[in-house]
Protein backbone atom coordinates (compact mmCIF):
# COMPACT_ATOMS: atom_id res chain seq x y z
CA UNK A 1 0.00 0.00 0.00
CA UNK A 2 1.52 2.98 -1.14
CA UNK A 3 2.15 5.68 1.52
CA UNK A 4 0.34 9.64 1.56
CA UNK A 5 2.59 12.43 1.40
CA UNK A 6 1.04 13.36 5.02
CA UNK A 7 2.44 9.95 6.16
CA UNK A 8 5.81 10.28 4.57
CA UNK A 9 6.70 13.25 5.66
CA UNK A 10 5.54 11.93 9.75
CA UNK A 11 7.75 9.11 8.86
CA UNK A 12 10.81 11.26 8.69
CA UNK A 13 10.42 13.52 11.22
CA UNK A 14 9.72 10.58 13.52
CA UNK A 15 13.46 9.30 12.66
CA UNK A 16 13.37 7.20 9.32
CA UNK A 17 16.13 9.10 8.44
CA UNK A 18 18.48 9.71 10.90
CA UNK A 19 20.05 12.90 12.36
CA UNK A 20 23.65 14.32 11.63
CA UNK A 21 25.67 14.23 15.01
CA UNK A 22 25.59 18.18 15.18
CA UNK A 23 21.59 18.16 15.08
CA UNK A 24 21.23 15.90 17.57
CA UNK A 25 22.95 17.88 20.09
CA UNK A 26 20.97 20.51 19.19
CA UNK A 27 18.02 18.83 19.22
CA UNK A 28 18.94 17.47 22.68
CA UNK A 29 19.98 20.80 24.25
CA UNK A 30 16.84 22.81 23.06
CA UNK A 31 14.76 19.53 24.91
CA UNK A 32 16.95 20.38 27.46
CA UNK A 33 16.80 24.02 27.43
CA UNK A 34 12.94 23.91 27.44
CA UNK A 35 12.38 21.51 30.29
CA UNK A 36 14.62 23.74 32.24
CA UNK A 37 13.23 26.88 31.08
CA UNK A 38 9.97 25.51 31.72
CA UNK A 39 10.67 25.23 35.59
CA UNK A 40 11.18 28.19 37.67
CA UNK A 41 14.79 29.28 38.21
CA UNK A 42 16.90 28.90 41.47
CA UNK A 43 17.32 32.26 42.26
CA UNK A 44 20.93 32.92 43.75
CA UNK A 45 22.31 34.81 46.72
CA UNK A 46 24.45 37.62 46.20
CA UNK A 47 27.34 36.28 47.73
CA UNK A 48 26.86 33.18 45.48
CA UNK A 49 26.80 36.11 42.65
CA UNK A 50 29.73 37.76 44.04
CA UNK A 51 31.70 34.44 44.00
CA UNK A 52 30.47 33.67 40.44
CA UNK A 53 31.72 36.68 38.77
CA UNK A 54 35.20 35.98 41.14
CA UNK A 55 35.65 32.61 38.96
CA UNK A 56 37.06 34.11 35.35
CA UNK A 57 39.71 35.92 38.10
CA UNK A 58 40.58 33.14 40.07
CA UNK A 59 40.95 30.25 37.46
CA UNK A 60 42.59 32.85 34.83
CA UNK A 61 44.77 34.88 37.21
CA UNK A 62 47.84 35.42 34.48
CA UNK A 63 44.97 37.14 32.39
CA UNK A 64 43.08 38.80 35.09
CA UNK A 65 46.35 40.73 36.40
CA UNK A 66 47.23 41.74 32.68
CA UNK A 67 43.38 43.04 32.31
CA UNK A 68 43.92 45.00 35.56
CA UNK A 69 47.19 46.35 34.97
CA UNK A 70 45.54 48.45 31.77
CA UNK A 71 43.21 50.15 34.30
CA UNK A 72 46.09 50.32 36.53
CA UNK A 73 47.94 52.17 34.19
CA UNK A 74 45.52 54.80 33.65
CA UNK A 75 44.84 55.66 37.37
CA UNK A 76 48.50 55.88 37.41
CA UNK A 77 48.85 58.53 35.22
CA UNK A 78 46.33 60.24 36.08
CA UNK A 79 47.94 60.64 39.67
CA UNK A 80 51.21 61.44 38.29
CA UNK A 81 50.27 63.83 36.13
CA UNK A 82 47.91 65.13 38.70
CA UNK A 83 50.07 65.34 41.63
CA UNK A 84 53.62 66.19 39.65
CA UNK A 85 51.98 69.47 38.15
CA UNK A 86 50.49 69.98 41.41
CA UNK A 87 53.60 69.78 43.52
CA UNK A 88 55.19 72.24 40.53
CA UNK A 89 52.34 74.31 41.04
CA UNK A 90 52.35 74.63 44.97
CA UNK A 91 56.65 74.87 44.56
CA UNK A 92 55.65 78.22 41.86
CA UNK A 93 53.08 79.73 44.35
CA UNK A 94 55.49 79.35 47.31
CA UNK A 95 58.22 81.37 45.17
CA UNK A 96 55.33 83.86 43.92
CA UNK A 97 54.23 84.27 47.32
CA UNK A 98 57.34 85.25 48.99
CA UNK A 99 57.35 88.39 46.21
CA UNK A 100 54.33 89.61 48.57
CA UNK A 101 51.39 89.70 46.51
CA UNK A 102 49.03 90.19 49.09
CA UNK A 103 50.78 93.29 50.66
CA UNK A 104 50.18 96.67 50.41
CA UNK A 105 52.25 99.83 51.83
CA UNK A 106 50.25 103.33 53.14
CA UNK A 107 52.09 106.16 53.72
CA UNK A 108 51.52 110.00 53.69
CA UNK A 109 51.99 111.50 49.80
CA UNK A 110 55.66 111.90 48.66
CA UNK A 111 56.64 114.99 47.34
CA UNK A 112 55.31 117.47 50.39
CA UNK A 113 57.22 120.07 52.31
CA UNK A 114 55.74 118.71 55.26
CA UNK A 115 53.87 114.79 54.98
CA UNK A 116 50.70 114.82 56.86
CA UNK A 117 51.75 112.31 59.90
CA UNK A 118 49.16 109.92 60.41
CA UNK A 119 47.19 109.51 63.06
CA UNK A 120 48.52 106.89 65.89
CA UNK A 121 45.45 104.59 65.96
CA UNK A 122 45.37 104.07 62.21
CA UNK A 123 47.36 100.70 62.36
CA UNK A 124 44.44 99.48 64.70
CA UNK A 125 41.46 101.19 62.43
CA UNK A 126 43.04 98.76 59.56
CA UNK A 127 42.80 95.85 61.88
CA UNK A 128 39.23 95.79 61.61
CA UNK A 129 38.58 95.78 58.24
CA UNK A 130 36.84 92.33 57.35
CA UNK A 131 39.60 90.67 54.82
CA UNK A 132 42.91 92.11 56.29
CA UNK A 133 45.11 89.58 57.79
CA UNK A 134 47.86 91.61 59.02
CA UNK A 135 48.63 94.98 59.95
CA UNK A 136 51.84 96.76 61.36
CA UNK A 137 53.72 99.67 60.71
CA UNK A 138 57.41 100.93 61.24
CA UNK A 139 57.97 105.31 62.20
CA UNK A 140 61.31 107.11 61.41
CA UNK A 141 62.21 108.69 64.82
CA UNK A 142 64.42 111.12 62.23
CA UNK A 143 67.17 110.32 64.91
CA UNK A 144 71.03 109.81 64.04
CA UNK A 145 73.28 106.34 64.93
CA UNK A 146 76.24 105.99 65.70
CA UNK A 147 78.90 103.23 67.44
CA UNK A 148 81.48 104.71 69.09
CA UNK A 149 82.61 102.09 71.63
CA UNK A 150 84.97 100.69 68.59
CA UNK A 151 88.91 100.96 68.91
CA UNK A 152 90.60 103.58 67.15
CA UNK A 153 91.33 103.01 63.38
CA UNK A 154 88.03 100.79 62.96
CA UNK A 155 86.10 102.63 60.66
CA UNK A 156 82.28 101.95 60.31
CA UNK A 157 79.66 104.31 58.42
CA UNK A 158 76.35 104.76 59.91
CA UNK A 159 75.86 107.33 56.71
CA UNK A 160 72.29 106.38 54.95
CA UNK A 161 70.99 104.39 58.17
CA UNK A 162 67.43 105.69 59.49
CA UNK A 163 66.32 104.34 62.98
CA UNK A 164 62.54 103.67 62.85
CA UNK A 165 60.21 102.04 65.56
CA UNK A 166 58.78 99.32 65.23
CA UNK A 167 55.78 97.19 66.51
CA UNK A 168 56.74 93.47 67.43
CA UNK A 169 54.14 92.32 64.84
CA UNK A 170 56.66 93.54 61.89
CA UNK A 171 57.97 90.24 60.65
CA UNK A 172 54.91 88.61 60.76
CA UNK A 173 53.41 90.98 58.43
CA UNK A 174 56.57 91.53 55.97
CA UNK A 175 57.94 87.98 56.35
CA UNK A 176 61.29 88.90 58.33
CA UNK A 177 63.16 86.72 59.68
CA UNK A 178 65.94 86.98 62.22
CA UNK A 179 69.52 86.03 61.44
CA UNK A 180 70.92 86.47 64.97
CA UNK A 181 70.02 87.05 68.23
CA UNK A 182 66.19 87.73 68.53
CA UNK A 183 63.51 90.34 67.61
CA UNK A 184 61.79 92.30 69.53
CA UNK A 185 60.20 90.40 73.09
CA UNK A 186 57.11 91.79 75.39
CA UNK A 187 59.85 92.89 77.30
CA UNK A 188 62.13 94.45 75.02
CA UNK A 189 59.90 96.93 73.50
CA UNK A 190 59.51 98.58 76.74
CA UNK A 191 64.13 99.17 77.07
CA UNK A 192 66.44 100.74 74.86
CA UNK A 193 67.12 97.79 72.89
CA UNK A 194 67.54 97.59 68.93
CA UNK A 195 67.53 95.05 66.28
CA UNK A 196 69.38 95.70 62.81
CA UNK A 197 68.28 95.05 59.53
CA UNK A 198 70.86 93.41 57.62
CA UNK A 199 72.80 95.82 55.88
CA UNK A 200 72.86 98.09 58.81
CA UNK A 201 74.69 95.67 60.29
CA UNK A 202 77.51 95.33 57.72
CA UNK A 203 78.00 98.71 57.91
CA UNK A 204 78.17 99.22 61.98
CA UNK A 205 80.59 96.22 62.12
CA UNK A 206 78.07 93.95 63.76
CA UNK A 207 78.67 90.44 62.17
CA UNK A 208 76.35 88.64 65.00
CA UNK A 209 74.46 88.25 68.59
CA UNK A 210 76.96 86.56 71.07
CA UNK A 211 75.28 83.93 72.94
CA UNK A 212 77.75 84.11 76.32
CA UNK A 213 79.70 87.51 75.72
CA UNK A 214 77.95 91.09 76.57
CA UNK A 215 75.44 91.83 73.73
CA UNK A 216 77.01 95.24 71.50
CA UNK A 217 75.86 98.55 71.61
CA UNK A 218 74.73 101.71 69.54
CA UNK A 219 74.46 105.18 70.56
CA UNK A 220 71.02 106.93 69.08
CA UNK A 221 70.41 109.94 69.74
CA UNK A 222 71.83 110.72 73.24
CA UNK A 223 70.81 107.06 74.34
CA UNK A 224 72.92 103.68 74.47
CA UNK A 225 70.54 101.26 72.87
CA UNK A 226 71.55 96.87 73.70
CA UNK A 227 71.48 95.46 70.31
CA UNK A 228 69.33 92.20 70.77
CA UNK A 229 69.41 90.93 66.99
CA UNK A 230 69.73 90.65 63.76
CA UNK A 231 67.73 90.54 60.35
CA UNK A 232 68.08 88.72 57.40
CA UNK A 233 67.39 90.37 54.12
CA UNK A 234 63.55 91.36 54.09
CA UNK A 235 62.83 91.38 49.72
CA UNK A 236 59.31 92.64 50.80
CA UNK A 237 60.44 96.08 52.71
CA UNK A 238 63.83 96.62 51.26
CA UNK A 239 64.00 99.68 53.59
CA UNK A 240 64.36 97.66 56.82
CA UNK A 241 67.62 96.12 55.64
CA UNK A 242 69.25 99.81 56.07
CA UNK A 243 67.54 100.42 58.97
CA UNK A 244 67.98 100.26 62.82
CA UNK A 245 64.66 99.07 64.63
CA UNK A 246 63.75 100.22 67.91
CA UNK A 247 60.98 98.96 70.22
CA UNK A 248 57.81 101.09 69.37
CA UNK A 249 57.48 101.87 73.58
CA UNK A 250 61.21 102.59 73.98
CA UNK A 251 61.18 104.76 71.18
CA UNK A 252 58.40 106.95 73.09
CA UNK A 253 60.35 107.26 76.14
CA UNK A 254 63.99 107.32 74.86
CA UNK A 255 63.51 109.18 71.56
CA UNK A 256 60.78 111.64 72.12
CA UNK A 257 59.26 109.90 69.59
CA UNK A 258 55.25 111.06 68.96
CA UNK A 259 54.08 107.81 68.03
CA UNK A 260 52.58 108.55 64.43
CA UNK A 261 53.30 106.04 61.80
CA UNK A 262 55.29 106.20 58.93
CA UNK A 263 54.49 103.59 56.68
CA UNK A 264 51.66 101.08 57.80
CA UNK A 265 52.04 97.02 56.32
CA UNK A 266 48.94 95.30 55.21
CA UNK A 267 48.35 91.65 54.84
CA UNK A 268 44.76 90.96 53.34
CA UNK A 269 43.03 88.13 50.98
CA UNK A 270 44.68 88.40 47.72
CA UNK A 271 40.51 87.91 46.58
CA UNK A 272 40.10 91.11 48.20
CA UNK A 273 42.96 93.06 48.14
CA UNK A 274 41.36 95.35 45.79
CA UNK A 275 38.35 96.28 47.90
CA UNK A 276 40.82 96.55 50.98
CA UNK A 277 42.84 99.26 49.27
CA UNK A 278 39.74 101.38 47.82
CA UNK A 279 39.10 101.89 51.97
CA UNK A 280 42.44 101.77 53.48
CA UNK A 281 42.91 105.78 52.97
CA UNK A 282 39.31 106.58 54.33
CA UNK A 283 40.11 104.04 56.96
CA UNK A 284 43.49 105.39 58.62
CA UNK A 285 43.08 109.14 57.54
CA UNK A 286 38.78 109.83 57.45
CA UNK A 287 39.71 113.30 57.64
CA UNK A 288 42.25 114.09 54.63
CA UNK A 289 41.72 110.42 52.89
CA UNK A 290 43.41 112.20 50.01
CA UNK A 291 46.68 112.59 51.87
CA UNK A 292 47.22 108.81 52.27
CA UNK A 293 48.77 106.68 49.30
CA UNK A 294 48.62 103.08 48.66
CA UNK A 295 50.04 101.03 46.27
CA UNK A 296 48.97 98.80 43.98
CA UNK A 297 49.12 95.10 44.01
CA UNK A 298 52.01 93.74 42.81
CA UNK A 299 52.06 91.91 39.78
CA UNK A 300 52.25 89.22 41.22
CA UNK A 301 49.51 88.35 42.05
CA UNK A 302 48.21 88.68 38.43
CA UNK A 303 50.41 86.14 37.50
CA UNK A 304 49.42 84.00 40.36
CA UNK A 305 45.87 84.00 39.17
CA UNK A 306 47.11 83.42 36.25
CA UNK A 307 48.69 80.45 36.90
CA UNK A 308 46.12 78.66 39.27
CA UNK A 309 43.43 78.99 35.93
CA UNK A 310 45.62 77.73 33.24
CA UNK A 311 46.62 74.42 35.84
CA UNK A 312 43.17 74.10 36.92
CA UNK A 313 42.00 73.41 33.03
CA UNK A 314 45.39 71.05 32.41
CA UNK A 315 44.37 68.44 35.28
CA UNK A 316 40.99 68.41 33.85
CA UNK A 317 41.89 67.66 30.62
CA UNK A 318 44.49 64.65 31.79
CA UNK A 319 42.51 63.13 33.99
CA UNK A 320 40.06 62.77 31.27
CA UNK A 321 42.26 61.12 28.67
CA UNK A 322 43.72 59.38 31.48
CA UNK A 323 40.23 57.46 32.68
CA UNK A 324 39.53 57.39 28.99
CA UNK A 325 42.61 55.09 28.21
CA UNK A 326 41.90 52.95 31.49
CA UNK A 327 37.78 52.92 30.16
CA UNK A 328 38.76 51.77 27.10
CA UNK A 329 41.09 48.59 28.18
CA UNK A 330 38.58 47.52 30.32
CA UNK A 331 36.30 47.30 27.46
CA UNK A 332 38.38 45.60 25.43
CA UNK A 333 39.35 42.90 27.94
CA UNK A 334 36.12 41.80 28.36
CA UNK A 335 34.78 41.72 24.79
CA UNK A 336 37.76 39.25 24.39
CA UNK A 337 36.54 37.66 27.65
CA UNK A 338 32.95 36.87 26.18
CA UNK A 339 34.67 35.39 22.82
CA UNK A 340 37.18 33.25 24.80
CA UNK A 341 34.01 31.45 26.90
CA UNK A 342 31.55 31.10 24.60
CA UNK A 343 31.58 27.25 25.57
CA UNK A 344 31.47 28.01 29.49
CA UNK A 345 28.25 30.52 28.87
CA UNK A 346 26.43 28.31 26.42
CA UNK A 347 27.37 25.19 29.16
CA UNK A 348 26.28 27.01 32.44
CA UNK A 349 22.52 28.62 29.81
CA UNK A 350 22.40 24.54 28.95
CA UNK A 351 22.13 23.66 32.80
CA UNK A 352 19.21 26.32 33.35
CA UNK A 353 21.32 29.92 34.19
CA UNK A 354 19.60 32.51 33.46
CA UNK A 355 20.13 35.58 31.32
CA UNK A 356 20.44 37.70 34.26
CA UNK A 357 22.78 35.33 35.87
CA UNK A 358 25.07 35.64 33.22
CA UNK A 359 24.91 39.09 32.92
CA UNK A 360 25.36 39.42 36.51
CA UNK A 361 28.72 37.13 36.51
CA UNK A 362 30.12 39.81 33.57
CA UNK A 363 29.40 42.87 35.14
CA UNK A 364 30.89 41.82 38.12
CA UNK A 365 33.97 40.59 37.03
CA UNK A 366 34.39 43.85 34.58
CA UNK A 367 34.06 45.78 38.48
CA UNK A 368 36.43 43.92 39.85
CA UNK A 369 38.99 44.08 37.41
CA UNK A 370 38.15 48.05 37.36
CA UNK A 371 38.37 48.16 41.11
CA UNK A 372 41.95 46.10 41.33
CA UNK A 373 43.45 48.11 38.71
CA UNK A 374 42.54 51.20 40.39
CA UNK A 375 43.83 50.40 43.44
CA UNK A 376 47.16 49.47 42.38
CA UNK A 377 47.19 52.41 39.91
CA UNK A 378 46.86 54.74 43.04
CA UNK A 379 49.30 53.50 45.12
CA UNK A 380 51.72 53.18 41.83
CA UNK A 381 51.01 56.79 41.04
CA UNK A 382 51.22 58.17 44.68
CA UNK A 383 54.66 56.98 45.05
CA UNK A 384 55.82 57.76 41.64
CA UNK A 385 54.62 61.51 42.08
CA UNK A 386 55.91 61.71 45.39
CA UNK A 387 59.32 60.32 44.53
CA UNK A 388 59.64 62.87 41.61
CA UNK A 389 58.89 65.79 43.77
CA UNK A 390 61.46 64.84 46.17
CA UNK A 391 64.06 64.48 43.79
CA UNK A 392 62.96 68.00 42.69
CA UNK A 393 62.89 69.72 46.23
CA UNK A 394 59.03 70.46 45.61
CA UNK A 395 56.70 70.14 48.06
CA UNK A 396 55.07 66.77 47.63
CA UNK A 397 51.43 67.68 46.80
CA UNK A 398 48.85 64.40 45.67
CA UNK A 399 45.53 65.98 44.84
CA UNK A 400 42.93 64.02 46.98
CA UNK A 401 40.15 64.91 44.88
CA UNK A 402 41.83 63.66 42.29
CA UNK A 403 43.10 60.32 43.54
CA UNK A 404 39.17 59.70 45.04
CA UNK A 405 37.75 60.69 41.46
CA UNK A 406 40.20 58.29 39.67
CA UNK A 407 39.28 55.77 41.80
CA UNK A 408 35.72 56.12 41.47
CA UNK A 409 36.02 57.16 37.82
CA UNK A 410 37.55 54.27 37.04
CA UNK A 411 35.25 51.50 38.72
CA UNK A 412 32.46 53.42 36.99
CA UNK A 413 34.70 53.32 33.62
CA UNK A 414 34.68 49.68 34.26
CA UNK A 415 30.78 49.30 35.08
CA UNK A 416 30.19 50.73 31.62
CA UNK A 417 32.64 49.27 29.90
CA UNK A 418 30.93 45.78 31.40
CA UNK A 419 27.33 46.29 30.32
CA UNK A 420 28.06 45.92 26.25
CA UNK A 421 30.00 42.75 27.32
CA UNK A 422 27.60 41.51 29.89
CA UNK A 423 24.55 41.81 27.40
CA UNK A 424 26.29 40.18 24.90
CA UNK A 425 27.38 37.06 26.58
CA UNK A 426 23.58 36.47 28.22
CA UNK A 427 22.10 37.16 24.59
CA UNK A 428 24.30 34.06 23.76
CA UNK A 429 21.50 30.54 22.97
CA UNK A 430 23.40 27.56 24.62
CA UNK A 431 22.98 25.31 21.40
CA UNK A 432 25.11 28.76 19.37
CA UNK A 433 27.47 28.59 22.06
CA UNK A 434 28.41 25.26 22.21
CA UNK A 435 27.71 24.45 18.29
CA UNK A 436 30.92 27.26 18.05
CA UNK A 437 32.88 26.41 20.86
Amino acid sequence: MTATPSEHSRSKRSGSEPFSPRQSVAVSLRSRSSVTNSAKPVRLAFLDLLSLGMLGLRTRKMRAVLSALGISIGVATMVVVTGIPASSHRALIEEISALGPNMLRVQPVAGQAKPVPLPEGSVDMVRRIGPVTGASAVANTNTEVQRSDVTSGEDFSSAGLSVLAARRDLLDVVGGRVLSGRFFSKADEQFPTAVLGYEAAGRLGIGEIPADEPAPEIRIGRSWFTVVGILRSVPLAQELDVAVLTGWTAAKKTLRFEGNPTVIYVKAGEEHLEDVRKVLPATVFPGQPGQVQVSRPSDALAAKRATQNSFSSLFLGLAGVALLVGGTGVANTMVISVLERRREIGLRRALGATRGQIRVQFFTESVALSLLGAVAGTALGVLAAVGYAAYQGWPSVIPLASVVAGCLGAVAVGMVAGVYPSVRAARLPPTEALASA
